[in-house]
């Protein structure tokens, strides 16, 4: 149990935390601007959902730099990601603040391209991150923390930056989902009936 393992960890307890500030109503006081606002719980559950997003690279970095890649890191990492992404997803479902056929295509990616990696493990191959794949957790993390802000302080003026983030959102979560898929058919192709 090294410190990259610990800080994934961290990430994982994180998540029930998350969804306590995003489901339980706690009545801790609202901000305004303009015409937006938004409540204390909120921004403390974005607050949390933003430090869990950062744990997932420095763990990685963590691992790397200081050559403390082990076999629990591998199962934990991806695991705390898929977690946290789907926890965040699904409570904003929940709060009607997104639309559930788009919590199910990004959560489906993700545990697709999480089967395709296991199905090359298997097979002693290992499928590395795309800078494709980088980029669609980044846009992520923007529109779900853009949502659990419900769209705060665009709000104010009418701009929807939130709408507009969780549609990039999908679109390169699909094309960096099919791009797995086109990049690593080989995988497929060889592996062994059983």
């Amino acid at each position: 149990m090294n410190l990259a393992n610990k800080i994934t960890l961290v990430r994982i307890f994180l998540v029930p935390v998350l969804m306590i500030f995003l489901l339980v109503k706690y009545d801790l006081g609202q901000f305004h601007l303009g015409a937006g606002s938004i409540t204390v719980s909120e921004m403390i559950a974005t607050l949390i959902f933003i430090v869990a997003a950062i744990t997932d690279g420095l763990d990685g970095y963590i691992a790397r730099k200081r050559k403390l890649v082990t076999n629990l890191g591998k199962f934990l990492d991806p695991l705390a990601d898929k977690l946290l992404i789907s926890a965040a997803l699904i409570s904003l479902v929940e709060m009607q603040r997104l639309d559930a056929w788009i919590a199910v295509v990004i959560i489906s990616r993700e545990f697709a391209v999480t089967g395709l990696r296991l199905v090359a493990a298997a097979e002693g191959q290992v499928i590395a991150a795309s800078p494709m794949g980088k980029l669609k957790t980044i846009i992520q993390i923007i529109a779900v923390a853009a949502l659990i802000l419900n769209n705060f302080p665009f709000s104010s003026v009418a701009f929807p930056f939130s709408e507009i983030f969780i549609w990039l959102a999908v679109i390169i979560t699909v094309i960096s989902g099919v791009d797995y898929f086109v990049k690593n058919k080989r995988v497929i192709r060889f592996t062994k009936p059983r």
